[in-house]
């Protein structure tokens, strides 16, 4: 279903008696002609000439057109591209900025009209559309023909995180969190875990593979009565409250969210657990002391703390945690190493985490070998992230207006292509997840079961 933004739209709308020579109007006044009209639609077709696929495309006038090698008349799209502002089309041979498409998205410039996930799959063969050097000369001259429309983007972060500094994270992690705690309640599970579930079958519910990740993450941390948990990136309390519930455990977490740290310690008192369970608004850096905690747990955490900071991150947690205990790190990996600039990190650095940096796993466990950790157990949960995000995006689009008495329309947007996009990349390995369980490096014998049956049996 479209989405409705009447209020930001630039484009008057057209009505379903417009034709292609009707002109049409902007709301600064200026208005496209015939000629121009058929300049944006020789254009397109241009650009589109060696595309393989097939794409519809609403123009601004109601006119429909069929783009693409494979499109045919007959050919019926699953998603309609709805373009609305003729300087989108000038954008894609003027403009600069590589997420121009994604940006007039989030702006109303351009809408999708069915398949949401088929049309975003369209960024992977986008780049490939290659011109002769004549038709790029071609392109231009069509192109400076088009109005020229350019609004100012109020979405992206404007605090560039540079070296992850406890004041460029904590700035950052209330950037993405501090959104609006009822808008993640919205599409999250009851518990609001943000992070990857654990799908036992692919009919579980969200719930259900919620529940199961945290007795999941329990039972590899074989937790027991009276332990010290501590629990690094804690979100809206989840997990500790899980754990003391059900394990016996005394837990403490942290967050740099301020919504989180609040709404996390009005559900500990409900839940009568403040004398077993506390959480406080605090950076890992400022954790002191040495050898206290049984148990050290990270969930969805160490995106966040820059690829030069892990060597940091990680022996901080081996400092805390005491000599026989252990540590599971739950996080998402890349597929290449580094964080390089591509239309992927520059689009998840400039909307949704703008200290978020990923690395290949290989790397993650070296780093994690460098400060002294052994590692245990690895577990790839690659397609339960792929299945999260789908449920999420679901959740997110039923609700669609009941997000927007939390978040406006722009960041609505912003929410549901990030997700579906991060879905599509989970499923074709772009990025992955895995769950790392270590202990310290120690003489002898690690206090582990010789097997894995402890985590999976009377499942």
């Amino acid at each position: 279903m479209v989405s409705n933004f009447e209020n930001n739209q630039t484009v008057t709308h057209a009505s379903k008696a417009q034709t292609a020579t009707d002109d049409v109007a902007f709301q600064d006044g200026s208005r496209l002609s015939n000629k121009g009209i058929e300049e944006a639609v020789k254009l397109l077709k241009r650009l589109f000439s060696n595309f393989d696929g097939s794409l519809t495309m609403q123009l601004w006038n109601g006119v429909n057109l069929k783009l693409g090698k494979a499109s045919a008349e007959d050919y019926n799209s699953s998603f309609t591209l709805i373009c609305r502002n003729p300087n989108i089309v000038r954008s894609m041979v003027l403009g600069r900025d590589p997420l121009r498409l994604a940006d007039a998205y989030f702006h109303g410039d351009i809408d999708i009209e069915g398949d949401f996930f088929a049309a975003v799959q369209l960024k992977d063969n986008l780049h490939i559309i290659k011109l002769s050097l004549w038709e790029k000369f071609a392109a231009i001259i069509s192109a400076l023909r088009l109005p020229a429309h350019i609004d100012a983007d109020p979405l992206i972060y404007d605090h560039a995180v540079k070296v992850h500094t406890k004041v460029e994270n904590r700035d950052a992690v209330q950037f993405h969190y501090d959104v609006s705690n009822d808008f993640y309640a919205l599409w999250l599970d009851d518990a609001m875990v943000y992070s990857c579930a654990y799908f036992e079958s692919h009919d579980s519910t969200l719930e259900q593979a919620q529940q199961a990740k945290l007795e999941h993450i329990c039972r590899k941390l074989i937790l027991k009565p009276d332990e010290l948990l501590l629990d690094i990136g804690c979100g809206w309390g989840a997990l500790i409250i899980y754990a003391a519930q059900h394990y016996g455990v005394k837990a403490h977490g942290i967050t740099l969210s301020q919504k989180q740290f609040e709404l996390a310690t009005t559900r500990i008192k409900k839940a009568g657990l403040e004398n077993q369970v506390t959480v406080s608004l605090r950076d890992y850096r400022d954790i002191k002391g040495a050898s206290i905690y049984d148990k050290i747990v990270s969930v969805g955490m160490f995106e966040h703390v820059g690829l030069k900071n892990l060597p940091l991150y990680f022996s901080t947690v081996h400092r805390l945690l005491k000599p026989s205990g252990l540590f599971l790190n739950h996080g998402i990996t890349h597929d290449v190493e580094g964080w390089e600039k591509t239309l992927s990190t520059e689009f998840i650095n400039r909307y949704i985490f703008p200290d978020g940096q990923l690395d290949t796993v290989s790397n993650i466990q070296r780093a994690m070998e460098q400060a002294k950790f052994e590692i245990s157990d690895v577990e790839s949960l690659r397609p339960h992230y792929a299945l999260t995000l789908r449920h999420w995006v679901s959740r997110l689009e039923n609700h669609h207006e009941d997000a927007l008495q939390y978040v406006s329309e722009s960041t609505f947007r912003v929410w549901r292509l990030y997700m579906a996009a991060c879905a599509l990349e989970f499923e074709a390995g772009e990025i992955g997840i895995y769950q790392i369980l270590a202990n310290k490096r120690e003489i002898g014998q690690p206090h582990l079961p010789l097997t894995r049956k402890h985590i999976y049996v009377n499942k």
